[in-house]
């Protein structure tokens, strides 16, 4: 297994300023760090990559932001927008030397409300279609596009493992994969460690994050059964730590992180590193 942490945790933008964190990353006993990307521009890849190495880590997975401008299944200003981000990233990963885009990439984080089965029907055939033609885009790349379903708080479009498994099944394509999160199947799902079992070889991430957000190990996931189901499927890609605090102001505002879990990121990405280890194995 290998173990990432999400960039989040300390960059609300990720820059070439970033990479001033990475050896206390690698200190610490990560493999790797996931990034999220807002813009192609935001960072030189050949500068990234250059510090990732002399610090022996890699780029674990890219993480799309998906914001206002950016949605499947919105207005045709809003899909083409959606589009362009995402074939960007596709772009991005092949530089930086990842196979893997982690994420909602179907929709702008934060849309929810009451549908129609009608409008609810439109807007998934909006979304596998868009889907479809950046799957194509990414799998002439080698890339593979994992699917994240989100709690009913940020998302009323996916939000359990079940429709993420339909959703890739009318996608159609190999490379369509699924991205679960702890944090989001500790709200939705009945049975977290069913979920992973359902996703089975069509796991290609797991966000290991706890119920409020902190160190792993610390709150009320059931860690066992996560940690069994795993196992069960055969699963030994990443686990990539996703966890926030308040001093990221957008992301805590976006995410409700109102208060301090730990006392400060470092020791959320130790503590919640060492958990992880014990319980997925080193």
């Amino acid at each position: 297994m290998k173990y990432g942490m999400n960039s989040l945790l300390f960059e609300e933008r990720f820059t070439n300023k970033a990479a001033e964190k990475f050896p206390r990353f690698a200190e610490i006993g990560f493999d790797g760090i996931e990034i999220a990307l807002q813009e192609k521009g935001d960072i030189g890849t050949s500068f990234i990559n250059d510090k990732l190495a002399e610090n022996k880590l890699v780029c674990s997975s890219l993480c799309s932001l998906m914001g206002p401008g950016r949605d499947l299944r919105g207005r045709d200003a809003d899909i083409i927008g959606a589009k362009s981000y995402l074939k960007d990233l596709v772009d991005a990963a092949v530089k930086l030397g990842t196979d893997t885009i982690v994420g909602p990439h179907y929709s702008v984080v934060g849309l929810t409300g009451l549908k129609s089965s009608e409008e609810r029907d439109a807007d998934w055939k909006k979304v596998v279609a868009g889907l479809r033609e950046i799957g194509e885009y990414a799998g002439e790349k080698g890339v593979n596009l994992a699917l994240e379903p989100l709690n009913r708080f940020e998302t009323d479009f996916l939000n359990i493992c079940s429709d993420a498994v339909r959703l890739c099944d009318d996608v159609g394509l190999d490379n369509i994969k699924i991205h679960l999160d702890t944090f989001h199947m500790n709200i939705e799902e009945k049975d977290s460690a069913a979920a992973i079992r359902l996703a089975g070889d069509r796991l290609f991430m797991l966000h290991a994050s706890e119920n409020d957000r902190g160190a792993p190990g610390t709150g009320q996931v059931s860690w066992d059964t996560v940690a069994e189901a795993i196992k069960d499927i055969g699963y030994n890609r990443w686990i990539v730590m996703e966890s926030f605090t308040p001093e990221v102001e957008i992301i805590a505002k976006a995410a409700s992180i109102w208060r301090q879990t730990e006392v400060d990121g470092w020791t959320l990405a130790s503590k919640g590193l060492d958990f992880v280890k014990s319980i997925f194995g080193r």
